[in-house]
């Protein structure tokens, strides 16, 4: 199973990652615009997919590493080959530096990728917009008792309401629309109830124990819309470089892959390499590797894009975890 669990024993992190995990949080809550129950699964205590804080996993990977590690500050800004051999990177706020051998781990814009690909990310059609609720603020416990005890997705054709119920009492989530660029392009760019207030009409209608996740949000609207690269992104083998994560299979997510990818990536190319004494060898190895799991995980995210925002939904989504091994 291509789960990020297999780095995390890989890396003696295991039990610690235990540590992290938020039973009960992965129950799921599917309902219409009028906040009606079409699915609700409750958590699953065994789950072979348990939820955790993502800034808690990201904490537990960093404090495992010497100090020194990770260079912070350093902003990659451009990778060139050199003539004589190998590569040179160019950081802001740093000196070059020389590389016989570059992993792009740089996520969805990666500076590393051009090098293997002249293939870029591209507007899924949906956006993102976060919204919040803070444990502290006006009384919203109606509100946050419409969500269970994990993940509510609300949801329509072209729209929808998804938030997610944290241990400490935050609601997190998202309103998510179907979009053209145009429209994105004043969202954020006014003051923050404006901006509520704009994409709260967009669900006009909707029942307002639904909408009071958008309208009455305490956080910043950030604008997050959704890229993906093209499903079955590969490319010809090139000295000395290759990919993990966002930066070779970037996907929406709607497949709940790419954090587990990431992490699974990471160790089977650090396995390649410890375990064959050519590079080349074992890069060509791994992106033999990479290139079906990545391209299996991407086509069932853009499949159950479709479902969450296309014309079938909600009954689409509720079908969708109803089958045995969703997606």
């Amino acid at each position: 199973m291509e789960t990020g669990q297999v780095a995390l024993r890989a890396a003696g992190l295991y039990d610690g990652f235990l540590a992290l995990v938020r039973p009960g949080e992965d129950a799921k809550r599917v309902v219409d615009r009028r906040g009606t129950v079409l699915f609700d699964r409750p958590a699953d205590p065994g789950s072979a997919r348990p939820e955790v804080d993502r800034g808690e996993l990201r904490r537990l990977l960093i404090d495992s590493l010497a100090p020194g590690t990770i260079r912070w500050g350093r902003k990659l800004t451009s990778v060139r080959r050199r003539a004589e051999g190998g590569h040179e990177l160019t950081f802001a706020g740093g000196p070059a530096a020389h590389a016989d051998l570059v992993i792009g781990a740089d996520g969805a814009w990666s500076k590393v990728r051009p090098l293997l690909t002249p293939v870029t990310p591209s507007y899924s059609g949906t956006c993102f917009v976060e919204i919040a609720l803070a444990p502290d603020g006006r009384d919203h416990r109606a509100n946050v008792a419409a969500i269970g005890s994990g993940t509510l997705m609300a949801l329509a054709p072209g729209k929808g309401i998804i938030v997610h119920r944290c241990a400490d009492g935050h609601v997190r989530g998202y309103a998510a629309l179907n979009r053209s660029e145009q429209w994105m392009e004043p969202i954020g760019s006014g003051d923050r109830s404006a901006t509520l207030r704009r994409v709260a009409e967009e669900f006009d209608g909707w029942s307002p124990s639904l909408t009071a996740f958008v309208a009455q949000s305490e956080s910043e609207p950030w604008l997050r819309p959704i890229h993906a690269l093209p499903v079955g992104l590969a490319w010809n083998r090139v000295p000395g470089v290759t990919l993990v994560g966002d930066a070779a299979h970037l996907m929406a997510p709607f497949a709940g892959a790419g954090a587990n990818l990431a992490l699974y990536d990471g160790a089977d190319l650090a396995g390649e390499l410890v375990g064959r004494p050519d590079t080349e060898t074992a890069l060509g190895a791994y992106e033999e590797r990479l290139f079906p799991r990545s391209s299996a995980a991407a086509g069932r995210s853009a499949r159950n894009l479709e479902a969450f925002f296309g014309r079938g939904t909600p009954q689409s989504v509720a079908a969708l975890f109803e089958r045995p091994h969703h997606g």
